[in-house]
């Protein structure tokens, strides 16, 4: 292998590049997770996390990736034959839709065309003409990660709360967490699921539950049998900062340093720097007269942008040249839009000059590959940031 100076440009939509205080963190000797200095790291992230997530209750947290969470949310609460509504914003609402149908639910998908997020009144529509009250739960993805379209979760508890429903409100905030603004308790969302490796800037590994008190009540009547994803011995023993198993002792050494940036930052500006950069990004992918992905301007992304190529140009091709030439990962296209888009990720630790050298590699490539384009993408967003700094 030849060598290649400088670092990797890791611009995929999760994982999210880990800064060094959190890889120096991971390094750190691996301590006895029953011994009393791992108690008191437990509760130091098990009440951190609650922050970000930005409620007072019991925040679960598995050593599973997201999709770990996913299962977690459904089999605590639901019994095998219910029914849940699922809305079809991309390809991670559609894989959590097949992890249903295996583990033998009855979803029921509201079509969409992955180019927005969530409409409301669909959901209050599909609620209000379910006068048997049959479905069980409401699943959601806040922000998709193959579309770059993000959902109004508030919305949607208001649509909920409008049709008179009961069922539970469960949402994958696994690329929003950490990134753009959630708020479990204040939109009253029963099951939050989200992952370590995106927003929280920790490499992949842990995952979350964040649970309501009706979460909570509901899942000592579920139907399914369940041992590892127990969020009752979970939460039980995380009273005392342990786990009834064996944690990922050195994520959670991560976990507790990205908690502490997030913080330190403070989570307004995170989510303020996640926007002006987003804002950017698509600033430069419109000056090309390239099309994002996402039509719906209210649910563009902070997290990511999805742009599509022109007809007869193959984005497989081009995120090869732009990985061979210059050393930069982007997102490929998933399920419906394989090879049709390429995935810009701003999130995580990520400032301007991170955006700058993406968008600048993004626009070499294009003409090497020889997508048609116009000029100009990188000077939009420069122009753009001059004139929106973000805090000194």
């Amino acid at each position: 292998m030849t060598y290649r100076a400088g670092r990797h440009f890791l611009q995929i939509p999760g994982p999210s590049n880990s800064p060094d205080r959190i890889l120096h963190a991971l390094a750190r000797p691996t301590m006895d997770h029953r011994g009393p200095e791992f108690g008191k790291l437990g509760l130091e992230v098990l009440t951190g996390i609650k922050r970000i997530f930005q409620t007072d209750h019991p925040v679960v947290i598995f050593p599973a990736s997201g999709t770990g969470a996913w299962e977690a949310a459904l089999v605590n609460t639901l019994s095998p034959g219910d029914k849940v509504l699922m809305v079809e914003t991309g390809q991670f609402a559609t894989l959590w839709r097949e992890l249903a149908l295996k583990l033998g639910l009855k979803p029921e998908f509201i079509a969409g065309d992955w180019r927005r997020g969530v409409i409301a009144e669909q959901v209050a529509d599909k609620l209000r003409a379910d006068t048997e009250r049959s479905y069980k739960a409401v699943c959601v993805v806040h922000n998709e990660t193959s579309t770059g379209a993000t959902s109004r979760i508030a919305e949607v508890r208001a649509a909920i709360d409008a049709a008179g429903h009961p069922a539970l409100f469960m949402v994958d905030t696994i690329s929003g967490l950490g990134s753009m603004d959630f708020r479990h308790d204040e939109w009253r969302v029963d099951v939050s699921v989200a992952g370590s490796q995106k927003g929280l800037m920790v490499p992949p590994g842990i995952s979350f539950n964040a649970l309501s008190p009706r979460a909570l009540e509901v899942c000592k009547s579920a139907g399914y049998p369940i041992s590892y994803w127990d969020w009752q011995a979970m939460v039980g023993m995380n009273e005392t900062g342990y786990f009834p198993y064996t944690p990922s002792t050195n994520l959670l050494y991560g976990l507790k340093e990205a908690i502490a940036m997030l913080e330190e930052e403070t989570l307004p500006a995170v989510f303020a720097r996640h926007a002006r950069l987003a804002e950017a990004a698509r600033r430069c992918v419109q000056a090309w007269g390239l099309e994002i992905l996402c039509q719906e301007p209210q649910d563009y992304s902070n997290v990511l942008t999805a742009v599509l190529m022109p007809e007869g140009h193959d984005a497989d091709a081009f995120r090869a040249i732009v990985l061979d030439r210059f050393n930069m990962s982007l997102g490929n296209g998933l399920g419906k839009v394989k090879g049709k888009v390429f995935r810009i990720g701003h999130l995580g630790d990520f400032n301007e000059s991170m955006l700058m050298g993406t968008l600048s590699n993004v626009e070499m490539g294009l003409s090497l590959a020889g997508v048609p384009h116009d000029k100009g993408g990188v000077d939009a967003a420069m122009a753009f940031l001059t004139g929106n700094a973000g805090p000194a």
